[in-house]
């Protein structure tokens, strides 16, 4: 079960490639910065995954304008995270949980999907500047996107 509004949020440094190599993206960057919408997504190169990143890239400045960094998660190696960003024109920095502690963490591992192993279900958090769980959502399936107008109005309501 996902970590529930007004938990700590758990910190993590993950494995991010991009094109000066592999970088490290971490949580508590963002605290006292900026708020963090946090996307788990089962796998690149998989059709809902592709369009919930695609779609979530199409309106980052609307987040931006909001004050808030959108970072996905998956259980993916960095190299394909980046091979999929790149394919798909994927514009959110993309983190791999590769080890699975990260969604093990955020209580979003599920341990098994259709018969390829434990990967993350498909979830999103809002973390604040203080890093505090300002929303959590874990969709029933991994086929449901989360609800983006109530993460667009829960972030508003943050300053």
């Amino acid at each position: 079960m996902a970590i529930s509004v007004g938990s700590k949020a758990p910190d993590f440094t993950l494995k991010s490639k991009t094109a000066a190599g592999l970088v490290d993206v971490k949580l508590s960057e963002n605290f006292d910065k900026k708020n963090t919408v946090l996307l788990f997504f089962p796998l690149a190169f998989t059709s809902v995954c592709t369009q919930e990143m695609c779609d979530v890239t199409a309106g980052l400045n609307a987040f931006s304008g909001m004050n808030a960094d959108v970072i996905g998660v998956s259980v993916d190696s960095p190299f394909a995270q980046e091979a999929w960003a790149q394919k798909e024109k994927i514009g959110i920095r993309l983190a791999s949980d590769l080890n699975k502690k990260t969604a093990e963490a955020y209580g979003t591992l599920l341990p098994d999907l259709i018969g390829l192993g434990s990967v993350s279900a498909r979830a999103a958090f809002i973390i604040d500047k203080g890093g505090v769980v300002q929303y959590s959502e874990q969709t029933p399936t991994p086929k449901e996107l989360p609800n983006f107008n109530v993460i667009k109005e829960t972030l508003a309501k943050l300053k």
